[in-house]
């Protein structure tokens, strides 16, 4: 059996800030507001390792994924919700519903080589993209973290990408 990866989150998904957030996530302009305040939030979770995000205890489940750009060969580093599944947390390209992809997925689908910070931990990973057949399910959970992300759905033509993340 594979390592577990720890598993933290600041908080309760149920507490009226808890609500409050997710009720905000699911419009456009609380959004715009995520994604303006990502530049912060990425900084925080860097310097606590994923342990403290600027969104409070709101028992969002948030990693650190850094990937490598496909373009620039550099790293490239994004704050993300995911889905614990013991040895597998899966990650959305939600991209709050935007017409394009996030690019980090592109640059798994090109290296699937990447790192998470967890909990405090950093740990190397191998990106695979779920499989069609399997997305409902795995959606279904991040549905459940917040409904937030049935809006980012409806907000899009494309195909969310949905990478499931196992220790390399």
């Amino acid at each position: 059996m594979a390592e577990q990866f720890p598993d933290r989150q600041w908080g309760s998904r149920t507490n009226v800030l808890s609500r409050a957030a997710n009720k905000l996530a699911a419009t456009k302009p609380g959004s715009w507001f995520i994604r303006k305040i990502t530049p912060l939030d990425r900084a925080l979770l860097e310097r606590t390792d994923a342990k403290y995000t600027v969104l409070g205890p709101i028992g969002a489940p948030v990693i650190l994924l850094t990937s490598i750009g496909r373009k620039s060969g550099e790293p490239r580093t994004q704050p993300l919700l995911y889905v614990h599944d013991g040895d597998t947390l899966y990650v959305i390209g939600s991209n709050f519903g935007q017409a394009e992809h996030p690019a980090w997925t592109a640059n798994l689908l090109a290296n699937p080589q990447a790192t998470v910070a967890i909990a405090g931990e950093r740990i190397p990973v191998q990106a695979t993209l779920v499989a069609e057949a399997d997305k409902d399910a795995v959606f279904a959970r991040f549905v459940e973290i917040t409904g937030a992300y049935d809006a980012y759905r409806s907000r899009t033509t494309r195909n969310l990408r949905i990478f499931a993340l196992t220790r390399a």
